[in-house]
């Protein structure tokens, strides 16, 4: 049997986006420079990134920070809808509400998302292999930060709607063998200025 060690995730949103999503703003640009000098300490081993160029220029400006922590694209740390729930799922109260906001996606994105849903749960969560301790990076989207947090809370499928990330900030998953996963800290922005905090959320959100 393979030996197994405690693996923390480090889950990131990309900083703030430009208008057309091709690069970040001047706020997304500081934001990104500010986590990475926030984890600067930690002993992370790789970043992986999103494919989109919001989520790796956010990695690339990250890794800027670090000293020599290899940068690793996957599909899987992309923007997509991780679970299309049925309707005997959601609350009766709400269900109308979500079932329309899915409907505004095009059926690309609906249909691809949940198989690489289930590939990043394979990929980055559980314990580490090989008997050591490991921590990683994951600058990726919204959606993906959501589905991810909701698993190690054993949450329903469809939960990951109305788990909101601001831009750059930071949650933090331990899977130790043996042992329940643990969110030890979600959507932290306590390394950002107030004046970048919030970004990437509607006005009725914020506290």
């Amino acid at each position: 049997m393979t030996d197994t060690a405690t693996r923390y995730l480090y889950l990131a949103r990309h900083g703030e986006a430009s208008a057309d999503e091709t690069d970040l703003t001047e706020r997304g640009r500081r934001q990104a420079v500010l986590l990475g000098e926030r984890l600067r300490g930690t002993p992370l081993s790789v970043v992986h990134h999103g494919p989109l160029p919001r989520a790796a220029r956010t990695a690339t400006l990250i890794a800027d920070q670090l000293d020599g922590v290899p940068l690793r694209e996957s599909q899987h740390a992309g923007d997509y809808l991780p679970h299309l729930p049925r309707r005997e799922e959601l609350p009766p109260d709400s269900a109308d509400a979500l079932l329309d906001f899915l409907a505004r996606f095009p059926a690309e994105e609906r249909e691809r998302g949940p198989a690489l849903a289930a590939q990043a749960l394979a990929r980055f969560t559980g314990p580490a292999e090989g008997g050591v301790p490991r921590h990683e990076l994951l600058v990726t989207h919204n959606f993906l930060v959501g589905w991810l947090v909701r698993a190690a809370l054993d949450g329903p499928e469809w939960r990951w709607m109305g788990l909101n990330h601001g831009n750059a900030a930071l949650t933090v998953i331990r899977y130790a063998p043996g042992k329940p996963s643990a969110v030890l800290c979600h959507n932290d922005t306590r390394h950002l200025p107030p004046e970048l905090r919030w970004t990437g959320f509607p006005p009725e959100l914020r506290v």
